[in-house]
């Protein structure tokens, strides 16, 4: 929906679907509710997750023609797309292969590319459209400096070449699409510090000669058109859980010209262990009841002097809880953005109030999507049916006057 900065919508990745069809129902029977709750006089916006298998489905032609008819019928829009995760992402064992096939394989740049043309079908008309992705790779699979580098290299070229696609795309039909990497922990790129590095470092050096070649334009072209092609996506969970300044990065990023795709509004859990030693179990009990085995929860602790531990998941962390240099915990775990407090825990929903603040203030993208995925493994008292968990993140946001 449009709102004050841009457009609102929430992501479907919140959907078990091993296919189209599953998916489609899913909306079908979902997505009315939302509307209705959220937005019953104006058009709601989806943010599309597609699997690799549903987006070969999608993109047939008849196929996507009845997904068109729905939207229009139902007073719907599609604007931004998720393709990070490629495959199931429910109800199995997800963990690190989120991130399967990485972008040092030809899957990923087919799948993504394949994604984009079918947002380029259905996005608005004067509306710019964005597509949200893994940060390149996971950094453990990689056991030398040499093989991490070889990969960064690799997955680089493989996004420049989307990058010449979504070119060839705007020149053809005049639609803007922008591919916007996600940084999150224990990926490649896991802050905004090593998006920004990436970028300058490895993305326009390796991408402004072949854009310029492939173009026939000058390099300062090239740089505008990879600059208005590969954006970040400001996942707030994912930045808090590494203590990031907001008001910094996005300072730098506004400032090297480096734009913003969507912010994604979702919420870490989050505990300060300066407590008795009573408080402090409980804490750790209570962290031990989000600690289920689909997705990775990756843990950052702040310590006393500064400086940051970071776990690969909560079972590692919850192993080594009493380690007295650290003072806080902060865990990749995307609970309900519209709660605050969860016993002894809290989420970091002040980053989201500071986020959106900041976009309020000096908007820095046009699209907002609220992203939380962990409805079916949260502990049972967090429970609700999914449409209305949707609505009352949506309206929670909404209130923000954002």
């Amino acid at each position: 929906m449009k709102v004050n900065t841009g457009h609102l919508t929430y992501c479907t990745n919140i959907h078990p679907g091993k296919n189209w069809d599953d998916d489609f129902k899913a909306l079908q029977e979902n997505f009315p509710v939302i509307k209705q709750s959220v937005s019953p006089d104006q058009p709601l916006g989806l943010g599309l997750r597609l699997s690799n298998a549903s987006s070969l489905e999608l993109i047939q032609e008849d196929t996507l023609a009845e997904f068109k008819q729905w939207l229009k019928e139902n007073d719907a829009y599609v604007f931004t797309m998720n393709g990070f995760p490629y495959g199931e992402f429910h109800r199995t064992v997800v963990k690190e292969d989120v991130h399967t096939p990485d972008w040092t394989n030809d899957s990923r740049k087919e799948y993504t590319i394949r994604l984009f043309r079918i947002l380029e079908s259905i996005l608005p008309e004067g509306m710019n459209g964005g597509i949200s992705t893994s940060p390149l790779s996971y950094r453990h699979w990689f056991k030398t400096i040499e093989e991490f580098m070889q990969a960064k290299c690799t997955a680089t070229l493989n996004v420049v070449e989307v990058i010449k696609e979504l070119v060839t795309i705007g020149k053809q039909t005049g639609k803007t699409m922008h591919l916007d990497l996600e940084p999150e922990p224990d990926g490649i790129l896991e802050t905004g510090r090593e998006f920004i590095d990436w970028f300058e470092a490895d993305l326009l050096p390796l991408g402004i000669p072949v854009i310029k070649t492939s173009f026939n334009v000058s390099a300062a072209e090239a740089e505008s058109l990879i600059k208005k092609h590969l954006c970040l996506c400001y996942d707030v969970c994912h930045f808090a859980i590494g203590y990031e300044a907001h008001d910094e990065v996005l300072k730098e990023l506004e400032g090297k010209g480096i734009k913003v795709g969507k912010i994604q509004i979702s919420a870490a859990l989050k505990a300060s262990l300066d407590k008795s030693e009573a408080d402090r179990e409980i804490i750790k009990n209570s962290f031990q009841t989000f600690n289920e085995p689909t997705y990775l929860h990756q843990v950052v602790a702040l310590k006393k002097d500064g400086g940051l531990i970071r776990y690969s998941d909560l079972t590692p962390a919850l192993a080594d809880f009493e380690n007295e240099a650290a003072a806080q915990w902060r865990a990749h775990f995307h609970v309900p953005i519209s709660i605050k407090e969860i016993g002894l825990l809290e989420s970091t929903q002040d980053d989201i109030t500071a986020v959106l603040d900041l976009q309020k203030n000096a908007p820095f993208t046009e699209h907002l999507e609220v992203e939380t995925y962990t409805w079916e493994v949260l502990p049972e008292q967090l429970k609700i049916p999914i449409a209305q968990s949707i609505s009352n993140e949506l309206n929670w946001v909404i209130k923000t006057n954002i």
